[in-house]
């Protein structure tokens, strides 16, 4: 059976720069790329040998758990940020010492946490801005 995209037509120079536009110069395929590329296939197909229903079925199939894993991932994402906000409101009050912009130890108590944007910054002795990921010790 002939293949849904013919290799000459992948080998077109406006056809691989299509691709490594859309590519970015990543191994990986996202879940738009994949349907861009289903629907090449659909639409470059030969009218006298269409695509197999089994295979266009897997297709699908396949996008279907592509899409599904890219949400999860995106869920996933979602609830590492909250735990580490909730982890991060759990440091107020407690005293910490933690590593400044010149990698120098600071100490102080943790007075406030601001979450914003996915990111989560703690106020130490009266100083906002603080990665949770620089305190070093908590007593």
């Amino acid at each position: 059976m002939p293949s849904a995209i013919d290799a000459n037509q992948m080998s077109s120079p406006a056809a691989i720069n299509s691709l490594d536009k859309k590519a970015n110069n990543k191994t990986t395929i996202d879940k738009d790329g994949f349907l861009r590329l289903f629907v090449a296939q659909l639409q470059n197909q030969d009218p006298t040998a269409g695509m197999d229903a089994t295979e266009s079925v897997q297709q699908m199939t396949s996008f279907s758990m592509v899409e599904q894993i890219t949400n999860m991932a995106a869920d996933n994402a979602k609830i590492a940020q909250s735990l580490n906000t909730s982890s991060a409101v759990g440091l107020i009050g407690r005293t910490v010492t933690y590593l400044d912009a010149d990698k120098v130890a600071q100490t102080g108590t943790v007075e406030g946490v601001t979450a914003k944007d996915g990111t989560t910054s703690l106020t130490i002795a009266g100083k906002s801005g603080i990665d949770p990921k620089s305190i070093t010790q908590v007593a």
